[in-house]
């Protein structure tokens, strides 16, 4: 019986040192092997589409567009595709975050030696991957959470707005989200008008504090 090809991974982070270390940990292993790498999630949702891998590896923060902003794209656009977070932040938040955007496991950086390889073999089982420290903290905060009453986290805005609040906080210009995201520089005047009214800010300085502290951008 032939071998099955190995998995074919996109992976998608903005640090050139971290995506070579995490590719010499992929491409050590006989069954998986990197065909794209991307610096920013916009990058990854092209080279997705160029390439059709069968894995995104994605990380969270990123410019131009997160990797729970691409996930929720790929989801959308590449419903065959798996995905896997992989971060360096040890956040519930995160974590619900990710499943919602259509990630099937989480991984954490500060591990990836040790749990990469098994994640994404995992992920390609259409198996659930987390990291396996997390998995108590996870179960034991959601049930209290639920026993509180609460549901599990909202967010607070869209994510046409959380497109718009990560760009403006980069630094774009009106017209420059308007060209990047094919809408009108009117529209995008709504959106943050919308997001500072719902979070209850007052200017851009305090919009980019915001994307800083839910880690859609780095300080």
């Amino acid at each position: 019986m032939p071998e099955a090809p190995p998995t074919r991974i996109l992976l998608a982070d903005d640090h050139h040192l971290v995506r070579r270390g995490v590719r010499l940990i992929l491409e050590s292993e006989p069954d998986l092997t990197v065909v794209a790498e991307a610096g920013d999630g916009a990058e990854a949702v092209e080279a997705a589409r160029a390439h059709q891998p069968d894995l995104a590896v994605l990380d969270i923060s990123m410019p131009r567009m997160t990797g729970l902003q691409a996930a929720r794209e790929l989801s959308r656009t590449q419903p065959e595709l798996h995905i896997l977070i992989l971060t360096m932040y040890d956040n519930e938040q995160y974590f619900f975050e990710a499943l919602a955007a259509g990630a099937s496991g989480y991984v954490l950086k500060s591990v990836a030696d040790r749990d990469l390889v098994e994640a994404c073999r995992a992920t390609m089982r259409d198996e659930p991957f987390i990291y396996p420290g997390a998995v108590n903290a996870l179960i034991r905060n959601y049930l209290a959470r639920l026993q509180d009453g609460h549901a599990p986290p909202h967010r607070a805005i869209t994510d046409r707005e959380e497109e718009i609040l990560k760009l403006v906080a980069e630094g774009h210009t009106s017209q420059e989200i308007a060209d990047l995201l094919v809408i009108s520089p009117k529209t995008v005047e709504r959106h943050r008008a919308n997001l500072l009214q719902k979070l209850g800010l007052k200017d851009r300085l305090e919009l980019t504090r915001y994307a800083i502290r839910v880690g859609l951008i780095e300080p």
